[in-house]
């Protein structure tokens, strides 16, 4: 298992609409992690004396084994806002959100209707970009509550960030409509949501847990379903080895392509729109 103990002063860090003073900043907005960061940053776009901080890094991935730093602690503890993802993604945040009862906690994972595996939520709503778009609406209602000033801002940015989401979930739509191959074999556990949403059957997940590789019997067992069912393509993330994936790949001839989550990429606000483009362009060619 990944573990990351890094202190936000090698995070991502960026002001959104205020001088490079903290004096300055009138109201402190920390996201959880990077999916989380682009979306704020949309919606806080050129709002005046609004000070964005994103906390893990934005190479560090899902937040499955993510430890606090007392940084982290000082940061939270100067939070007007906190963005989380929720559905038990930030469950190492609970002590820390309870002690600090002067944050007001946005969970953009309120009212989605989640898909549940073992008896637990998955918490990759953002992998789709249905979700991502409800995240983003709950976000910016978070923010508007709490900064209702400028709440015509927010709308703005919302309406502007969420009509580029629209035109590329329709673009993705279209393309992958007449598809007839809908099973794939994805890496971990982030993309039911996106199979969910565009109507594509995960057969298996090559490591249920990020860097836990999976035992001699669980590379033959999907090995044989590989073969079984004539798959032609495997899905890798870009954020973790392929091993695994390349040994099934040798044994039994299908590819190894790459499809993004989203977890991790460039601080640009159009990052995530970008993942999901390139998306796209590895399932019309592995689904062809």
């Amino acid at each position: 298992m990944r573990i990351w103990v890094i202190s936000l002063l090698s995070a991502g860090i960026i002001l959104t609409g205020c001088s490079k003073n903290e004096e300055q900043a009138r109201l402190t907005v920390v996201t959880s992690f990077y999916p989380m960061y682009i979306m704020t940053a949309n919606l806080a776009k050129d709002v005046p004396g609004v000070k964005l901080v994103n906390m893990a890094p934005p190479f560090s991935g899902c937040l499955h084994d993510y430890q606090m730093t007392p940084q982290d602690m000082k940061t939270l503890s100067r939070a007007d806002i906190l963005v989380i993802n929720g559905a038990g993604m930030e469950s190492f945040l609970d002590n820390a959100i309870r002690q600090n009862t002067k944050v007001s906690v946005i969970d953009a994972s309120k009212n989605i209707e989640l898909i549940e595996e073992n008896g637990n939520a998955n918490p990759h709503i953002f992998a789709s970009i249905s979700g991502a778009i409800q995240q983003v609406r709950n976000i910016e209602a978070g923010l508007e509550k709490a900064d209702p000033e400028h709440v015509k801002l927010y709308r703005r940015n919302a309406e502007s960030y969420l009509s580029k989401l629209e035109v590329l979930k329709n673009k993705m739509h279209l393309a992958l409509k007449n598809v007839k191959n809908r099973n794939i074999i994805t890496f971990h556990e982030a993309f039911p949501y996106f199979a969910r949403e565009f109507d594509l059957n995960i057969l298996a997940v090559i490591e249920r847990e990020p860097g836990s590789e999976p035992s001699a019997g669980e590379l033959a067992r999907t090995i044989e379903l590989v073969r079984k069912n004539k798959i032609k393509a495997l899905f890798a993330e870009p954020q973790y080895p392929v091993k695994s994936a390349e040994t099934i790949a040798q044994e039994t001839g299908a590819k190894v392509y790459s499809l993004d989550p989203g977890v991790t990429g460039s601080m640009e606000p159009d990052a995530y729109i970008k993942a999901m483009g390139k998306n796209l362009e590895a399932l019309k060619e592995a689904l062809k």
